[in-house]
């Protein structure tokens, strides 16, 4: 059997796709013949990044979205199944995330970050459901280590990643019998994105982070977009229900002490 991770002619959604990760994993499939559609809340994003897709020669589209809107982001996946038909890889991958201790956010704050990454996720995957390839399609949800290693001033993050590992899983045991197969990727720190400068804002602090992952660097988001694609190509076709680490080996350290760092940072923004 020949094994392959070309995907020309088959259509990726990566919602969220418009920055920092999700944006690299989207111009990783655009770059390997994939036709891509991408959505964000801001209408700007998307109109930049789908012509950067279109100038890697891909065919792309995009849509505006908050994924916190279900009827927004149903309005949205139905129009790029008008325009391309079933879906056969979906990444969903929207986040909010920022440093604060509980008692030092407020409760809409908490709920915020729970309504974009677990709400948001469980919107995306619900109302993709009908455009799923049936059998062959691959769902990525794209979690973080907070999900299984508590850091102070992420209970926000680590609440709504672990239920959106969680889901994955069930959904793996539940859309299985339809064939589509649901896995998550954990990023480590990924350098040049959003999340890094706010949980490592100045060059000390990302220096530090380097350094204490066993790999001895940062991420890329091709390196993300890699996993992306293998869970999605025929050689991860025997592959659903796993929580991927993709972080070169950070999380095995317990993510570096990133714990003390975090805890400091927060005392500090906090006035404690």
């Amino acid at each position: 059997m020949s094994l392959t991770v070309d995907f020309k002619g088959k259509t990726v959604v990566v919602v969220g796709g418009t920055s920092g990760i999700n944006r690299g994993i989207a111009e990783l499939f655009a770059r390997h013949g994939a036709r891509v559609a991408v959505a964000s809340r801001k209408e700007a994003k998307v109109t930049d990044t789908v012509a950067a897709l279109e100038g890697h020669g891909a065919e792309a589209m995009g849509f505006v979205a908050d994924v916190r809107d279900l009827d927004a982001v149903e309005a949205g996946l139905k129009s790029v199944h008008e325009a391309w038909g079933d879906f056969d890889v979906l990444v969903s991958g929207a986040a909010g995330n920022f440093p604060a201790s509980l008692n030092g956010m407020s409760a809409n704050a908490f709920r915020s970050v729970v309504e974009i990454d677990l709400i948001g996720t469980v919107h995306v995957m619900k109302a993709s459901y009908p455009y799923l390839k049936k059998p062959g399609a691959s769902v990525v949800n794209i979690s973080a280590p907070q999900a299984f290693l508590p850091m102070p001033g992420q209970s926000h993050v680590s609440a709504a990643k672990a239920g959106v590992d969680m889901i994955t899983r069930t959904l793996a045991i539940e859309w299985g019998r339809d064939g589509i197969r649901v896995n998550s990727v954990v990023p480590g720190p990924i350098g040049g994105t959003e999340g890094m400068a706010r949980l490592a804002p100045t060059p000390d602090a990302i220096e530090k982070v380097a350094a204490s992952v066993p790999l001895n660097r940062l991420g890329t988001p091709d390196d993300i977009g890699h996993a992306c694609m293998y869970l999605s190509s025929d050689m991860g076709a025997y592959v659903s229900g796993a929580v991927l680490p993709v972080d070169g080996g950070w999380a095995q350290s317990g993510c570096g002490g990133m714990g003390a760092f975090l805890g400091k940072l927060v005392a500090q923004l906090e006035g404690r």
